[in-house]
């Protein structure tokens, strides 16, 4: 998958580096770690759901207690 197919559920490591601003090796280890969104391994590539995605970095963001200062 060399092009972002936003009109799949389902985005790559890659896509998932870009939303938040990290290396895919930083994506990488954070599934390898446990503290990442969850993935499905398909093939050789790694593919996470784009609401596992976006429920996982809502709960990073309520358990933020600087951003939550800030919105508050």
């Amino acid at each position: 998958m060399s092009e972002a197919n936003t009109n799949s559920p389902y985005m790559t490591t890659k896509e998932l580096a870009v939303l938040v601003r990290k290396s895919p090796a930083t994506v990488r280890g954070w599934r390898h770690r446990g503290a990442g969104p969850r993935g499905t391994k398909v093939g050789k590539e790694v593919l996470y759901h784009r609401d596992v995605v976006r429920k996982w970095l809502q709960a990073k963001e309520s358990a933020d207690p600087v951003g939550q200062r800030a919105s508050a």
